[in-house]
C-alpha cells in the first residue's frame, strides 16, 4: 500500500493505492495522521479509488484513523471506494459510522 497527501480547499486528501491489509501500513498511516494533526489539519478525506483489495485489518486501520481524528476534534470521510471495497463497508455496517462519498469532490464539499 502507498499513500500520498494533497490539500483541496483546506481539506487534506489522503490518496491510498494498492491493497489495504493492515500490518506495517497501519502504523505508517497512524503516524501520518498524527503529523497532520500536529499541523492543525483535522478535516481528512481518504480517497480509496486506487485500493483494489481490503480485508478486516485494512478496515480496522480506517476505523482507527476515524477515531484518532474525531478524538482530536476533526473528522475523516471516505471517497471513491470501488464497488468491491464499498461492499466491505456495507457488509460490516461500518458505513453507518464512517461517511462514504462517491467522489473526492463530494466528500470535500460535505465539510462545508
Amino acid at each position: 500500500m502507498k499513500f500520498s497527501t494533497k490539500e483541496l480547499n483546506d481539506i487534506t486528501v489522503v490518496k491510498m493505492e494498492g491493497s489495504m491489509l493492515g500490518g506495517p501500513e497501519a502504523s505508517e498511516l497512524n503516524s501520518a495522521l498524527h503529523k497532520l494533526l500536529d499541523a492543525k489539519k483535522k478535516q481528512i478525506v481518504v480517497d480509496l479509488g486506487g485500493v483494489s483489495l481490503m480485508n478486516s485489518s485494512g478496515l480496522g486501520m480506517l476505523i482507527g484513523a476515524v477515531t484518532t481524528m474525531r478524538n482530536a476534534g476533526g473528522n475523516l470521510k471516505i471517497a471513491s471506494a470501488t464497488e468491491k471495497v464499498a461492499q466491505v463497508f456495507k457488509m460490516t455496517k461500518v458505513s453507518n459510522v464512517i461517511e462514504l462519498h462517491e467522489s473526492v469532490k463530494s466528500a470535500v464539499e460535505s465539510f462545508k
